[in-house]
């Protein structure tokens, strides 16, 4: 994989596809762990004086988040205490007259990509409308985000046969993590959170291959586990069926009887009585709602992170935004960052957790930025963003890496 850390950038014009992407709240953004990381990579090049040409989405079309980048240019200029410029245009004459006008270290943002229709509806096939107007205008392409890698949209792939093609910083870092983990034979996950077939499969991929040491469970995953197992879930049964994770009973069902001795559940669980929490047993559930695992099941599961030697956690043990149902996912999110283990963490509700409950990022391994592709190259999949790099090595095989850059 070539990065561009290696190679001279300075009076080169660069794309640079980054993931702004960020939650809305009456159409305010809000900032993101991927703007600070990313916010490096561009600073990184902008320093090395690059002209930086920011490439990136926000929500999707029809969706209350689908909104301008304007306030993600502000926060990057908040954050880089640098000029960053915006304009709001893709490919029309405003863009292409402000990439032009780019002086040695600046930085520009174009407008979400996504108002494009050639951006979602890619084809190797024809020429790409995006592609068309805006590789003339540069000299190289950077991907600098694994949580859009997988996706085969023309900000992502479109440009791998007209320009040089790059990883980014962060991009880099989390294949250097992730990859860690895939060449490992003895990995201990932690799945918790809401997002099971995400969990479902990484489960199916790593226990069927025998490469699995153990899957604790918490969460919403572990309330649909000790369902189908046949335990009562009180109160929680009416949050699978408004959920629809009801539906995912038979698959739960059939992985507790290929793998059950390896996928471990809660003994105990932390019930919301009247918002109050109360300790019960699993199988003595009445009444109540699951929103957390129990003290003697968090005493087990620190105890089996404490001897495993490579782990991946994704998705908080409970309702860790109240104080009194956060026991768990504090628990176990402390114990991994005691052991001596390579951690990688992913998925937004972990990272909220983390920042939440005033942990230090150091203390991990890697925390990914990354959420569907995380899953998808966990699992083995080739992801159409890293496939584009080794095929554009082919295209453009004469470009000479210079000195490492020092960052």
């Amino acid at each position: 994989m070539r990065k561009i850390l290696n190679y001279d950038v300075s009076g080169k014009t660069i794309f640079v596809r980054v993931d702004l992407n960020s939650p809305v709240e009456n159409g305010k953004i809000t900032a993101s762990s991927r703007i600070y990381a990313h916010a490096k990579t561009i600073h990184e090049l902008s320093h090395r004086g690059a002209k930086v040409v920011v490439l990136s989405h926000q929500g999707r079309d029809g969706h209350p988040d689908f909104i301008s980048l304007e306030q993600h240019a502000k926060l990057l200029h908040d954050i880089l205490r640098h000029d960053v410029h915006f304009v709001d245009d893709v490919i029309g004459e405003k863009a292409k007259k402000a990439i032009a006008g780019l002086k040695n270290g600046e930085v520009l943002v174009l407008d979400n990509v996504r108002f494009l229709h050639c951006e979602t509806h890619h084809s190797h096939d024809v020429e790409n409308e995006l592609v068309a107007h805006l590789a003339p205008l540069a000299d190289y392409y950077v991907i600098d985000a694994l949580s859009v890698a997988h996706r085969n949209h023309s900000s992502v792939v479109g440009f791998s046969k007209k320009l040089p093609c790059f990883a980014g910083d962060i991009l880099a870092s989390e294949i250097e993590a992730v990859s860690k983990v895939r060449h490992s034979h003895d990995v201990t996950f932690i799945f918790g959170g809401s997002k099971v077939d995400d969990s479902f499969a990484v489960m199916k991929k790593w226990l069927s291959d025998r490469r699995a040491r153990e899957v604790l469970v918490t969460g919403a995953l572990s309330v649909l586990l000790l369902y189908a197992k046949g335990y009562s879930v009180g109160g929680s049964y009416d949050y699978l069926k408004n959920s629809g994770l009801l539906t995912h009973v038979p698959d739960a069902k059939a992985l507790l009887e290929q793998f059950g001795g390896q996928i471990i559940l809660p003994v105990d669980v932390g019930l919301s009585i009247d918002m109050k929490r109360e300790e019960c047993d699993s199988d003595k559930i009445e009444k109540g709602q699951i929103w957390d695992i129990g003290e003697k099941t968090i005493a087990a599961y620190v105890e089996k992170i404490s001897k495993s030697s490579c782990i991946v956690m994704n998705g908080p043990a409970g309702v860790y935004e109240l104080e009194d149902f956060s026991k768990g996912t504090k628990a176990l999110l402390k114990a991994v960052a005691d052991c001596d283990a390579f951690s990688l963490l992913g998925g937004g509700h972990t990272i909220a957790a983390i920042e939440k409950l005033g942990i230090d990022k150091k203390y991990f391994g890697y925390v990914s930025l990354s959420g569907k592709a995380l899953i998808e190259y966990l699992c083995g999949k080739s992801l159409p963003g890293l496939l584009m790099l080794d095929e554009n090595e082919l295209h453009f095989p004469n470009v000479h890496a210079t000195k490492a850059v020092n960052h």
